[in-house]
């Protein structure tokens, strides 16, 4: 039920939120606890089915209990949250028409309060993160890297911990690189093996994705968590959308960067127990890019993060097309489950939709299975955790319509957002401070002059000796290593003889020699 605080629309504070109307003619309101929306969800269903939807009115709802809400929009629909929606819409008959069907009596237009983000920092507010913060494991899995190259990756970061190289950008990762392939081999000594040929695959890999825009994600001022867990003025929760339709063209950088995220949100925030509603909300569309060919360390690593993160406040719902998107073991822990449609033209097909049945709590009224396949547009099976965590019966639901405008805003509608955010300014303008590029290229400007300074005082040693040589200064005394040794040169001949012919002496040889002699000396004596 909505109230009005001056011009702004707000939900009044309950402890739920509307989704829409089940049960026989849809007249049972179905409705998710925001006590168990840490308990996080799936949203799933064929194309065309009404998921953008449902993620629209679900950041509405939490948006207006206070919620803060982080969303990736992969086709720019989700931009009309920013905008209320409008009497001369098309769909304004059926909107208000379903609204009465399903008892949304106070169901108004109304916007929300946006940011929006962009990771290459034109349709919105820029993403940073450090390569420190990415760490090794994420961009291994970003560059595709082999377990040896994954190796020496970890390698060049120990090295910059261990000599103060802060990697904060693509460069200082390419310089740290460079560093370590110049010293590998002693390097290997105490790591193991450092290739060259591998450091080179990873500086191509590097090369790939900065081609791609990837160093745009990588520099300072870093994002700080709480700029995505604010509130308006009027109590609203911040809904953050991520202009992900670019960014479709490289999935492993879209898919890292979620992984990040939620990695991030569990290593800052703070344990809360079970709060009476969550600090964040997540929503990752085109969830199935995050396991795509990902290998098992970082499958599990999300695995825990799910399992872990709701005691921080946070709720992830991961949009897809289909249920087995999401791996066994991450599925089992979505208590909240919104179901579209499900097309079964194969017996594949008509397997996997089996299977998403089976993990609802069935309903005696209906064939879950068959419903699944008949829901039409904007309609869905819908299971929401009930008291104590125990998940809801599963119904037939009809999706509320949205009360902000449907469909994407225009470019000027945007900018004007942009202009006003509350972030405004503080990331637009890239940093560059002293790291590990600067510090490398600083030492080998050191090393290369203390070389030159070497070199030409060689130089001028050698032509002072040439000079000399020619006769074209004379010192006065001049000394040198070699003085005796050119002294044993200029000995006379027969004292060369002489040392010849001790040395034969000396030998086997000269020993025979004389015991003859002296054999015969006294032989004739």
């Amino acid at each position: 039920m909505k109230i009005n605080a001056g011009d702004v629309a707000v939900s009044e504070l309950t402890d739920r939120i509307f989704v829409g109307g089940g049960g026989e003619a849809y007249g049972l309101a179905q409705e998710m606890l925001l006590k168990y929306t840490n308990r996080h969800g799936l949203i799933a269903g064929a194309t065309g089915t009404g998921k953008t939807v449902t993620l629209q009115i679900l950041a509405e709802e939490l948006s207006a209990a206070g919620v803060p809400v982080f969303m990736s929009d992969v086709k720019g629909d989700l931009s009309g949250l920013a905008v209320a929606g409008s009497e001369d819409f098309k769909l304004h008959e059926a909107f208000t028409s379903r609204a009465a069907k399903i008892g949304f009596d106070d169901y108004t237009y109304d916007s929300f309060p946006v940011t929006f983000w962009d990771l290459f920092g034109k349709s919105g507010h820029p993403i940073r993160t450090t390569v420190a913060e990415m760490g090794p494991l994420l961009l291994s899995r970003l560059l595709e890297l082999s377990e040896a190259q994954e190796g020496i990756l970890n390698i060049a970061f120990r090295i910059s911990d261990e000599q103060g190289l802060p990697l904060l950008d693509l460069a200082d990762l390419q310089a740290m690189l460079v560093w370590v392939g110049q010293h590998g081999k002693e390097l290997s000594l105490r790591y193991g093996n450092v290739s060259a040929s591998s450091v080179g695959t990873i500086q191509r890999r590097l090369l790939v994705l900065e081609n791609q825009g990837g160093a745009n994600l990588f520099g300072e001022p870093a994002l700080e968590l709480a700029d995505m867990m604010t509130h308006a003025p009027d109590g609203r929760g911040q809904i953050n959308i991520l202009a992900a339709d670019s960014l479709m063209a490289a999935p492993k950088l879209y898919a890292t960067f979620l992984i990040w995220l939620l990695s991030e949100l569990f290593e800052e925030l703070p344990e809360v127990g079970d709060p009476d509603k969550p600090k964040l909300v997540l929503f990752f569309d085109e969830a199935h890019l995050l396991f795509d060919g990902a290998p098992k360390p970082m499958i599990d690593k999300v695995e825990q993060v799910a399992r872990l993160i709701r005691s921080k406040g946070v709720g992830v719902f991961f949009v897809t097309q289909n249920p087995d998107d999401i791996p066994e073991d991450i599925l089992g822990q979505l208590g909240n489950r919104v179901q579209h449609a499900l097309r079964a033209f194969t017996a594949r097909d008509r397997k996997q939709l089996l299977h998403a049945a089976e993990t609802y709590r069935d309903n005696p009224d209906f064939d879950t299975a068959q419903a699944i396949r008949e829901v039409g547009v904007g309609e869905a099976v819908t299971s929401m955790l009930e008291r104590k965590g125990i998940p809801g019966v599963v119904q037939r639901t009809l999706i509320r319509p949205p009360s902000s405008q449907l469909g994407p805003i225009t470019a000027a509608e945007r900018r004007a957002v942009i202009a006003g955010s509350p972030v405004v300014g503080k990331y637009e303008t890239k940093l560059d401070r002293q790291s590990a590029f600067e510090m490398l290229s600083k030492r080998a400007d050191d090393a290369a002059k203390a070389a030159e300074v070497s070199e030409r005082a060689e130089e001028e040693a050698d032509l002072a000796l040439r000079e000399y040589k020619a006769g074209r200064r004379y010192t006065g005394a001049r000394v040198e290593r070699s003085t005796s040794r050119k002294t044993r040169k200029d000995a006379s001949w027969g004292a060369a003889i002489g040392n010849v012919v001790l040395k034969e002496l000396k030998g086997t040889t000269g020993r025979r020699i004389v015991r003859g002699i002296l054999g015969g000396f006294f032989k004739g004596r």
